[in-house]
């Protein structure tokens, strides 16, 4: 029995590792920002205001773009705009070009 809790345990351990070690882009560019800070080894209220800007600074193309469900929603919203839907009609569209 032992054996068998300890089998099951493992595989769920290294999961929780792999799942927990994944950064958010948030947390990377915290990490991004901390490191730069500390090789132009700024402290007090220099290094403050330089993580302010940087945390601050805009994310580069390739985050603006979204996920592919936030590039379909933006082009299906456009595509209803030019389209002038309005009320349920927009409704149907919406749902059918975002299941498509």
């Amino acid at each position: 029995m032992n054996k068998l809790v300890a089998a099951m345990a493992v595989p769920i351990f290294f999961a929780y590792l792999t799942v927990a070690q994944a950064a958010t882009p948030q947390q990377q560019k915290m990490k991004d920002c901390n490191a730069e800070a500390g090789t132009k080894d700024l402290k007090g209220n220099d290094r403050e205001a330089f993580m302010k800007s940087c945390l601050s600074a805009k994310a580069p193309q390739a985050e603006k773009q979204g996920t592919p469900q936030q590039q379909k929603m933006k082009t299906c919203n456009k595509e209803a705009g030019d389209k002038k839907l309005k009320g349920d009609e927009r409704k149907k569209f919406m749902s059918s070009c975002l299941s498509a």
